[in-house]
């Protein structure tokens, strides 16, 4: 998308942009209904919707598509917004524009959502954006679902539902180099250094029992059998199952701790 000029037949190297005061003067014309207040409000924040679908770059739609959609958002942003508060236009504007995104993505994306899950994310977005105008913050989730009168972990499980997913080689920090990825953020806390060093160690001191004791160790470890059912299996009392296996883990942990 960066290196695209024109979308949607807007040369964006030519768009222009408004002042903070240029802007609130338009916005008090447009909430009187003067529509040519309103095209020019919408022709000078173009910039604002192309930084805002910049985000979702990597999702593989294409960026037509946002920019239309983002410029929904835009439009619904101009005709909500609160002239009579202290707020920036584009402090209000960026999460409405950034919201239609994501309802667009969410209704079309390829990982399906129950409809009764989606209904209720789609209450909570609502209700996300009409808090926000109120107080000129991100309302916290308690907050969400007190207004909705919703368990808190409903309007979680909501809002999870209809998040994009992420790739793993999307970029969360650059420095000017290399950008790091989410992936390089992923560690394996299982396959560490440690553990892969215990396997081979345990592995070694197996190989070193004797073939008895190895198959009691196998039967009893790794099959779960108990030590009356590997008796049998071997044909030998329980009494010589149990000391053959006591003495095969003993000689294991003197081979390991060596």
């Amino acid at each position: 998308m960066q290196g695209k000029v024109e979308i949607c037949g807007v040369n964006t190297a030519e768009l222009s942009t408004l002042t903070q005061s240029e802007t609130t003067d338009l916005l008090k014309k447009a909430k009187s209904g003067d529509r040519s207040a309103f095209n020019r409000l919408i022709e000078g924040n173009l910039r604002l919707v192309l930084s805002v679908i910049s985000r979702f770059d990597r999702r593989g739609e294409n960026p037509d598509d946002l920019f239309q959609v983002g410029c929904i958002g835009l439009m619904k942003a101009i005709a909500n917004f609160d002239t009579e508060k202290n707020v920036r236009f584009s402090t209000y504007g960026v999460p409405m524009i950034a919201g239609e995104v994501r309802r667009y993505l969410r209704d079309n994306s390829a990982i399906r959502v129950s409809r009764s899950l989606r209904d209720i994310a789609y209450r909570v977005l609502q209700c996300k954006e009409a808090l926000l105008a109120q107080s000129d913050r991100d309302p916290t989730l308690e907050e969400i679902a007190n207004a909705l009168e919703l368990p808190a972990r409903m309007v979680s499980t909501a809002l999870d539902a209809i998040c994009a997913p992420v790739s793993l080689y999307d970029p969360v920090y650059s420095d000017g180099g290399d950008p790091l990825t989410v992936m390089d953020q992923v560690c394996d806390t299982r396959n560490t250094d440690e553990t892969w060093l215990e396997r081979i160690t345990l592995r070694d001191a197996f190989r070193k029992l004797g073939r008895r004791e190895k198959q009691i160790l196998s039967l009893r470890f790794f099959d779960g059998k108990t030590q009356m059912e590997v008796a049998k299996m071997v044909g030998i009392s329980q009494a010589q199952v149990s000391r053959l296996e006591k003495g095969a883990i003993s000689a294991m942990r003197k081979s390991m701790a060596g």
